[in-house]
C-alpha cells in the first residue's frame, strides 16, 4: 500500500518561509515522478510543482515559479517543496501525490492526507 505522510505546514507571516516534507513508502520511490497539489479555501484542487524520478528536472505553476523550490531525495524517499515569499493566496492544503505527465498536463496518483500552511499577519 502507497503511503505519503506531508509534513511542515503551519501559519506563516506573508513573506515568510516554509518547507514542506513528504515520507514515501509502499512504492519503490525513485521510479516515480511526484508533485505538490494545493487546495485553497473554497477552491479546487491546484497543481503546484513536479519533479521527475530522478530528481534533474522540475516544474513549476506560474502562480509560484521563482518563489517555491521541488527537490527529493530518493535515499530517504522524500520529496520537499521549500516555499519562499510566502503570500495569503498561497493558503491551502498542501499534498504531495505520485505524478503522470502525458506530454501536456501533470495527474496526480496515489496523495497524501496533506498539511496545513496558511499565510496571515
Amino acid at each position: 500500500e502507497v503511503q505519503l505522510v506531508e509534513s511542515g505546514g503551519g501559519l506563516v507571516q506573508p513573506g515568510g518561509t516554509l518547507r514542506l516534507s513528504c515520507a514515501a513508502s509502499g512504492l519503490s520511490f525513485g521510479n516515480y515522478d511526484m508533485s505538490w497539489v494545493r487546495q485553497g479555501p473554497g477552491k479546487g484542487p491546484e497543481w503546484v510543482s513536479a519533479i521527475n524520478s530522478g530528481g534533474g528536472r522540475t516544474y513549476y505553476a506560474d502562480s509560484v515559479k521563482g518563489r517555491f523550490t521541488i527537490s527529493r531525495d530518493n535515499a530517504k524517499n522524500t520529496v520537499y517543496l521549500q516555499m519562499n515569499s510566502l503570500k495569503p493566496e498561497d493558503t491551502a492544503v498542501y499534498y504531495c501525490a505520485t505524478a503522470f505527465f502525458d506530454g501536456s498536463t501533470w495527474y496526480a496518483g496515489s496523495w497524501g492526507q496533506g498539511t496545513q500552511v496558511t499565510v496571515s499577519s
